[in-house]
This record gives C-alpha cells, structure tokens and sequence, in this order.
C-alpha cells in the first residue's frame, strides 16, 4: 500500500448508462466542488443508448470511455483499467458533489497511510423532507452502529479507494449484478488496510430509485445483500431494474 505523504493524484469514475437528464448537473458539481483539481475525470458510458456520451464530452477536461458490457461492477472495473491516479473516486451519475468532498479525500489519505477505501451516506435532493429525514434516521441508527460492529462499510456512489489496494485485491467483482457489489467491495478492501466510513463524508444523489421501486422495497434489498455479502460472502438478489 502506498505510504508516503505526497501530494496524491485523485482520479474521478463516473459509470454512466442512459444519464442524459443528469450527467451535464453531475459533472458540473464535480468540477465546481473540486475547483478542477481531479488528476482526471472519467465517464463510463455503460452502453448508452442517449445522448450521455455526446453530452460528457462537451465539457471541459472529461474524457469519455465506451463500455459496451453493461453493468455497474463491469464499468466499475473498466474506470480501474483506465484511470492512473493514486486514488480512485467513485461516484453516480446522478449525485451533486458537495463542497469538501475532494478536500475530505487528499486529507484523510494524506493523513493515514494504512487508510484503503474512505465512504460516507447518501443524502437525498429530490424526496419529501420527511423521507430525507428517515434516510438520516437509517444512517445513525442502522448503518453506523452496524459499520461499528462489522469494521466496514461503503456506498457505492460515494467512494474512494487506493488505486494499488484495488488491483491487489483482483479490482471489483464483475459477477455481481448490482445490490450488495459495494459491501463486497469494502469487504475485501478491508483486508488490505482500514475501510472508514464517515458520517460527514456526504454525497448528495437523486431519490429516482427510492420514488421508483419504494423506499421499504430498495431499504430491504440494500440490507439484505449486505448481510448476506457480510455473512456468506454472495450477494443474493441476481436482478435489478434500471430506474431512469
């Protein structure tokens, strides 16, 4: 693992399929919230059949790289293939990157060699205040003692990890569908230095998925995958439904 105190290069990966109403607002609050200073910003475009390509590489200092296998932990592994930086970050398509959210990354990387993967809770944009403020209640009180009790834990719109952490542990599990490729993520990190998972380390991201299969249904299938990815080691929901 690396261990010096450099100045890291972070790169940004952004899978993207069919992202055409959101990729233009998330790649402006990328570039605005880290003052241009990613290594590289990357986009994924995971088989889209939009407009999401022609959009990404009309702005400034994004490079767009086709995927044609389609698949978040398949696009996931191509942003590893292509990105150089020290430190790869991950985000969705449709997330508002946060003022600090770079700072929060070079620092507590800088700060802490045996630091493998850093994540944090979504925050919701576009629900209810009251739903935005049971997705608080399920962070402090489900999430974080259960991230205190296992030793990790990430999400997989709002993560960095250490480049050379990634390809020692094999880069990301590629058979995984979609629910529970996060936690399995964090799970291996966790073998190879410390996987924190803080309260602060917010990203902003749209609600679609919460409004479009209901927030009891997405809830369930988020915690039962990562029990089972924690117990078992398996995800166990083999299908997922692409909300756009």
């Amino acid at each position: 693992m690396t261990s010096d105190t450099r100045d890291l290069n972070i790169s940004l990966v952004i899978p993207a399929y069919n992202e055409e109403n959101y990729i233009a607002d998330c790649l402006s609050h990328a570039i605005e919230s880290s003052r241009g200073r990613f290594f590289e910003i990357i986009v994924i475009d995971n088989a889209s059949t939009d407009r999401t390509r022609e959009i990404a590489e009309a702005i400034s200092g994004v490079r767009v790289v086709r995927e044609e296998k389609k698949g978040i932990t398949k696009a996931r592994q191509r942003g590893l293939d292509e990105a150089r930086g020290d430190i790869i970050a991950f985000i969705d398509a449709d997330t508002r990157m946060p003022l600090g959210w770079y700072e929060a990354i070079s620092e507590e990387f800088t700060k802490d060699p045996r630091l493998a993967c850093l994540s944090g809770p979504y925050l919701y944009f576009d629900i209810p205040l009251f739903q935005q403020f049971l997705v608080k209640l399920y962070w402090y009180l489900l999430a974080m003692p259960a991230y205190i009790m296992i030793g990790y834990m990430s999400v997989g719109g709002n993560f960095a990890i250490r480049r050379d952490v990634l390809l020692s542990m094999g880069g990301f599990d590629t058979t995984i569908a979609f629910y529970g490729e996060d936690t399995n993520t964090a799970r291996r990190a966790h073998q190879y230095g410390k996987v924190k998972f803080s309260p602060r380390f917010v990203m902003q991201t749209s609600g679609r998925r919460l409004s479009g299969q209901g927030a009891f249904t997405t809830m369930i299938l988020y915690v039962t995958n990562f029990l089972s990815e924690v117990l078992f080691h398996r995800s166990v929901t083999k299908e997922y439904k692409d909300i756009r």
